[in-house]
């Protein structure tokens, strides 16, 4: 485990925090059961991670180990339901509801797969269920990739790939070695070309390169400063209980929408979600200049491996004063991009090995007063199809690690899939933040000159609530 997939791992001491990522393809029929299978072995084995468990280590902080699953059975991951009424994707949150809210069984990989048939029209959906020590957004994809096809009648990958080589059982304290060495090694690899720019400054400008290592100081304690009340007087409360839904909205629209203010299609997202809260708490008689968000930047390169976490989480407040969309996408940028240049970002592992050394009651007391969570994960610009049938939308629905809610999009072919998953003691009314939401993503889509119908979804749970 990396230090990222650990701190995944540790948090969910507090239940709180569990980090349970969901996610649905919404099929445009029923997929070939057979041919699904053999989908999922097919991923299993390109990526052997899916047939391992974690194994708890006996010494100290070192985390708990990855070995390969002794009596590891595909079958056990794979379910197929049918829905009892036709529906459409308001019938299938519930279930996703559900996953989101009950813990793994940690003797076995942490990953499940369900068909949902009976959808209207003959459709059909699949709910993917993975833990996310396992894998980060951008790394689920990458993941994905390895199993759909690129057209209805399959792709041709050849033969499925050999079982992978089960890995040599080490002792646990070989094991706990290797792991400080590795990760003394990524920390070298990623803090050594700072140092070593560090170094050549203070031959050539010390003032400078003391400026440096202060800058970084700085910025490294801002990233682990604790975080003490939430900045929000409405969305306050906090539970294991989760309620969620989802909005569909063009892609060409959000990323027109951020061309026209000069900005990025991120912009657009972050401005709607803010603008989005900013009516949501107007309808609680309740002004707020500014709300405290996380965002994953991701850290992923060329040369890393499938799946893991390659992301590190800042923390920092983003305006909920700001009416005009344009203004608030311009005043996102710059928050944003001043946080990914921020010195301590090549620093993370290191960081997040400070915080695995913490308590897990003092980092849930940390992640606990974030107001909400968001972030854009890109997906596929291409149809994708999986055992015959066809995806038609993939909504992501990542955990609140703590926070009120978590927004999420990803992006599949031209459609902006964004899943909502809301801790329903901070958002007892989920219909009322969605409504706010459509409103604050229709500002944002008439910069662009676009009236566009936003769908929304909602689960059964929560429609009765309304």
């Amino acid at each position: 485990m990396s230090q990222p997939d650990l701190m995944s791992w540790r948090m969910e001491k507090d239940p709180v925090l569990r980090s349970t990522i969901v996610a649905v393809a919404l099929l445009d029929r029923s997929p070939d059961q057979e041919r699904f299978v053999r989908m999922m072995e097919r991923g299993t084995r390109a990526v052997p991670s899916f047939r391992r468990k974690l194994v708890e280590s006996p010494f100290g902080r070192t985390p708990p180990r990855w070995v390969d699953d002794p009596d590891f059975d595909l079958s056990w991951h794979l379910r197929r339901i049918a829905l009892p009424h036709p529906g459409g994707l308001d019938a299938v949150l519930p279930l996703v509801r559900a996953a989101a809210m009950s813990a793994f069984d940690k003797d076995r990989p942490l990953w499940e797969a369900t068909i949902v048939d009976g959808l209207t029209d003959g459709r059909a959906a699949i709910v993917l269920k993975v833990h996310h020590s396992l894998t980060d957004g951008i790394g689920g994809i990458q993941i994905a990739n390895e199993m759909v096809d690129f057209e209805r009648d399959g792709t041709d990958r050849g033969p499925l790939p050999e079982d992978p080589p089960t890995s040599a059982p080490a002792s646990a304290l070989a094991d706990s070695v290797g792991w400080y060495l590795s990760t003394a090694g990524e920390m070298v690899g990623r803090g050594v070309p700072w140092l070593v720019r560090s170094g050549l400054r203070s031959v050539t400008n010390p003032v400078a390169a003391l400026r440096s290592v202060v800058d970084t100081a700085r910025s490294t304690a801002r990233f682990v400063q604790p975080v003490f009340t939430t900045l929000s007087p409405v969305m306050i409360g906090r539970s294991t209980v989760r309620e969620v839904a989802a909005l569909d909205l063009p892609l060409d629209a959000l990323r027109q929408a951020g061309r026209a203010a000069d900005s990025s299609l991120n912009d657009a997202f972050l401005a709607g979600i803010l603008l989005g809260l900013k009516h949501y708490h107007s309808r609680h008689g309740a002004q707020v200049a500014e709300l405290r968000a996380t965002l994953p930047i991701s850290l992923r390169r060329e040369s890393d491996a499938i799946g893991g976490n390659r992301i590190t989480l800042a923390r920092f407040a983003l305006p909920l004063d700001v009416a005009d969309p344009v203004a608030s996408m311009h005043r996102v940028d710059r928050i944003v991009r001043s946080w990914r240049d921020e010195p301590a970002v090549p620093l993370s592992s290191a960081i997040a090995g400070v915080l695995n050394v913490l308590p897990a009651g003092v980092l849930g007391g940390i992640l606990e007063h974030i107001d909400f969570l968001a972030s854009n994960v890109p997906g596929s610009p291409i149809p994708l199809y999986m055992a015959g049938a066809e995806v038609l939308r993939y909504y992501p629905f990542a955990p609140t690690v703590g926070s009120a809610v978590n927004i999420t999009l990803m992006s599949h072919t031209s459609h902006c899939c964004i899943g909502i998953n809301a801790d329903s003691a901070a958002v007892p009314d989920l219909p009322v933040l969605v409504e706010s939401l459509v409103e604050g993503f229709g500002d944002v889509l008439a910069v662009g000159g676009e009236g566009t119908r936003i769908e929304v979804s909602l689960s059964a749970t929560t429609t009765a609530q309304t």
